[in-house]
């Protein structure tokens, strides 16, 4: 019961430090050079610009309409999910002061949609959420098997349009280059920090070797038992796990025991665990 109550603290304190990078990358980079870069906070920041309205209220009714549709249309755990931080970014956005601290346009999105991306993949980490428009692809995903990336993609557009309204074209070629900052920072840290290189190798003579070789410089691998396509010969293969600055250190060694060895590396995202004795 005290692992589960540290693991919510935790939680909690994570989803909060999330939000607070979200309300950052708004308060201090996208409103004040004023790119509205799709979603709950760039209709806030549209509307904003165009009739003053206060983002943290648009943010907060968009939210609040957000969770009556996830509450209609969506299961209860997903609704509970959303609502924490649904409620909680508007707090943020109001009590975070906002001001321009990069005068350069280009740069301040470029800062933005980093930190934008840190904190929204802090939330998916944890299972949280700040609503908004991330709600209405699990809709449609639910009920038209409709891709999320791609429906909110059109969202995202479609708010960033609202960019030629404000500050013309240059306002949307930046709201644009935003979402595709923060999606390739989101796929990095979502699919991990903790990158490897996983090499299969096999060799026609030098296998022994090889394996002498990896077992001098206490380096795990795996043994496959595998059959040639071309000569049906049986013969062995290794997996070996490594990480990326020790891949070409390997790479020369092993081609000084077999010039002919064949190998193939593949990036990999994660990788936990896996020392064996």
């Amino acid at each position: 019961m005290k692992v589960i109550k540290t693991y919510q603290i935790l939680r909690y304190l994570t989803i909060i430090l999330a939000l607070e990078l979200v309300a950052i990358s708004i308060n201090y980079f996208y409103a004040p050079a004023k790119v509205a870069a799709g979603g709950a906070t760039g209709l806030a920041i549209l509307l904003n610009e165009l009739v003053g309205v206060d983002r943290a209220v648009t943010v907060l009714v968009v939210n609040l309409l957000m969770i009556i549709l996830a509450a209609i249309f969506l299961d209860r755990g997903t609704t509970m999910r959303i609502t924490f931080g649904s409620l909680l970014l508007p707090v943020l956005l109001k009590i975070t002061p906002s001001e321009q601290i990069l005068t350069d346009r280009p740069f301040a999105v470029l800062v933005g949609g980093a930190i934008f991306a840190v904190g929204v993949a802090m939330l998916y980490r944890v299972e949280a959420s700040s609503g908004g428009t991330a709600v209405p692809p699990m809709i449609l995903k639910k009920y038209f098997r409709i891709t999320p990336a791609i429906s909110l993609l059109v969202i995202d557009t479609v708010v960033s349009l609202g960019n030629l309204l404000t500050d013309g074209v240059a306002a949307f070629i930046l709201a644009m280059f935003s979402l595709i900052i923060t999606a390739v920072v989101m796929n990095y840290i979502e699919t991990g920090l903790d990158r490897r290189k996983m090499v299969y190798i096999t060799s026609n003579e030098r296998i022994e070797a090889i394996k002498q070789y990896l077992t001098k410089h206490d380096t795990s691998y795996t043994l496959m038992a595998v059959r040639g396509g071309y000569t049906g010969g049986d013969r062995d293969m290794l997996m070996v796990i490594l990480d990326n600055q020790d891949y070409n250190h390997l790479v020369r060694g092993i081609h000084q025991i077999d010039p002919a060895v064949f190998m193939v590396a593949y990036d990999i995202s994660e990788a936990h665990g896996g020392t064996f004795i």
